[in-house]
């Protein structure tokens, strides 16, 4: 394991007025690890998120990331064409509604392909090979390229986001509620999916979810979060088998009944 965490989060709060959003949340991420933050809704974790990945500016707090360049760097202090390069990049965001992460208006291997094209990529033929390959790694069918996204299913929808996050090679990726509103066996093909690819890419990924299953089946660690404050944190199977704080009890206890 690296010496370094890829991700340090230190006492970052985010208040909405006199609102709590998340607050003195501290902890790191090492490279090839998940972290899976539950909760009820209203809890921060979607709030968290949210600052963590630079789309919400922090009220307080450090978030820093190991750049290639310059090694552990507060994310909020770099330029904001650095940190959207860091986006395109290095990171990749796998939103609930895939259309948020999407461009609905052009074809599936053009959406991939606009993500290599950031990067500095310009040969067509290579562009659209690469589109190609990584269609087909999230199990959609490479024929379907040209056609738009508005003829996928909602599963299909997901798996395009998830290889256009995917095709530059971040090392960090941030999935809200990756299977949030599909059908359940959708949400199964999905999660084997994301088993595998984080498996086989040795991506570090935090993912929010409401849902303990996925996060058994995805996470390493768990943050349970309430009130905007993490109450417990622990390797997975240790916090949801043998949960110590109160809240998390009852989280568990209300999945396990009937």
């Amino acid at each position: 394991m690296s010496e370094q965490p890829l991700l340090r989060v230190s006492r970052l709060t985010h208040m909405y007025g006199d609102r709590i959003g998340c607050r003195d949340v501290s902890f790191e991420l090492w490279p090839g690890e998940v972290i899976g933050i539950v909760g009820e809704s209203g809890s921060g974790k979607s709030t968290l998120l949210s600052c963590l990945s630079t789309r919400q500016q922090p009220t307080s707090g450090l978030v820093e990331y190991d750049t290639a360049d310059q090694g552990l760097v507060d994310v909020y202090s770099l330029s904001e064409p650095r940190q959207r390069m860091l986006m395109r990049t290095d990171w990749g965001i796998v939103h609930q509604n895939p259309r948020d992460g999407l461009r609905m208006g052009v074809s599936a291997g053009a959406n991939v392909g606009e993500r290599l094209m950031a990067v500095g990529a310009r040969h067509y033929g290579q562009i659209r090979d690469q589109a190609g390959q990584w269609l087909d790694k999230v199990e959609i069918d490479p024929e379907r390229m040209d056609d738009q996204p508005t003829t996928f299913s909602g599963g299909m929808l997901q798996r395009l986001q998830i290889a256009r996050n995917l095709v530059t090679h971040p090392r960090l990726v941030f999935m809200d509620e990756p299977t949030g509103g599909l059908d359940v066996s959708v949400q199964a093909r999905l999660l084997d999916l994301l088993r595998r690819l984080v498996t086989d890419l040795g991506l570090s990924a935090i993912i929010v979810t409401h849902d303990l299953a996925v996060a058994r089946l995805l996470a390493h660690r768990l943050m349970v979060m309430r009130q905007g404050q993490v109450v417990e944190h622990g390797l997975t199977d240790q916090v949801l088998d043998d949960p110590h704080h109160p809240y998390t009890q009852l989280l568990v206890s209300s999945v396990l009944q009937p």
